[in-house]
């Protein structure tokens, strides 16, 4: 979020509240470093996740020879929602990375269901681990139809026919889709290039969604959509979600639980209601 502040100064900053009341980025960096003395404890954020499915423990992780993430570790249920929150720069896209397979693991271990895929590509834990990533934005082949996009969610399947089959569920639970289907994905809504995005990575019935983002970009009635979409997936078929969200307010609200990144270290944990109502969380990221 950027504007002036009263000096003139242009600014940026995080957060809901008037351009005048909200924290530079880098206020927000130092206050923050100061609520990350205690990081929460593994006994802690196993209370707050219940019966474990995801796990990451100590993870140290980054680009090439660059570490980001400082033995991070995160508790998450099946069927449960889990959002990030934190300052620019703080790890949070990297814990989705790490998951997936996009980073450098220096140390630290991942598991899903009691099984390590630390080590796994990005292809096995979509294929066998059952882990979807869905990219922040613009991640349609915008020449292909509706219908190709689709089929190009199941290129890990065994055989085309597969990936078609399960397209066809897809056009089944959102006629939003089924209506544009022979239509180049170019032509979409910002909100119904998002609903593809989603859409495409069910191709393959994963477990686990990592949502980085779900409403950058996006008009406010489209983000209200997405979230509604998350929340389906989530409640009615099971899914467990791991998501970063800029806008701290909404992904909190959404969220079962919330952890709070800062300098690639968790710095806080809890409900997301909890920390919605957090004094220091609210004053540094939800602009109250």
């Amino acid at each position: 979020m950027a504007g002036e502040g009263k000096d003139g100064k242009r600014i940026s900053g995080y957060g809901l509240g008037d351009i005048s009341t909200v924290m530079s980025v880098e206020d927000v960096q130092k206050e923050a470093e100061k609520i990350a003395s205690e990081s929460p404890k593994v006994g802690y954020l196993e209370d707050l996740a219940g019966d474990t499915f995801l796990s990451i423990d100590t993870l140290r992780a980054g680009y090439g020879r660059m570490e980001i993430l400082h033995g991070f570790s995160l508790r998450v249920a099946k069927g449960q929602s889990l959002c990030l929150i934190g300052p620019n720069g703080a790890g949070k896209s990297t814990v989705l990375h790490s998951i997936f397979g996009f980073t450098n693991i220096m140390g630290g271990t991942i598991s899903v269901g009691g099984k390590d895929i630390t080590k796994l590509s990005a292809n096995e834990k979509l294929r066998d681990a059952g882990i979807a990533y869905i990219l922040q934005d613009n991640s349609v082949f915008p020449q292909m139809t509706v219908e190709e996009n689709l089929w190009m969610g199941g290129f890990l399947k065994g055989r085309p026919v597969e990936a078609r089959e399960a397209a066809e569920k897809v056009f089944d639970k959102y006629s939003r889709l089924a209506e544009r289907r022979k239509q180049p994905a170019n032509v979409l809504s910002g909100g119904e290039r998002r609903l593809l995005e989603i859409s495409r990575a069910l191709v393959m019935n994963p477990e686990v969604l990592l949502v980085d983002e779900p409403s950058i970009g996006l008009e406010p009635r489209f983000i209200d959509m997405v979230f509604e979409i998350l929340d389906d997936l989530q409640r009615v078929e099971g899914k467990t979600i791991i998501m970063v969200e800029q806008n701290a307010k909404k992904g909190l609200e959404f969220a079962d639980i919330g952890y709070v990144l800062v300098s690639g270290q968790l710095a806080k944990a809890g409900k997301g209601d909890d920390l919605l109502a957090d004094p220091e969380v609210g004053r540094l990221f939800l602009g109250g």
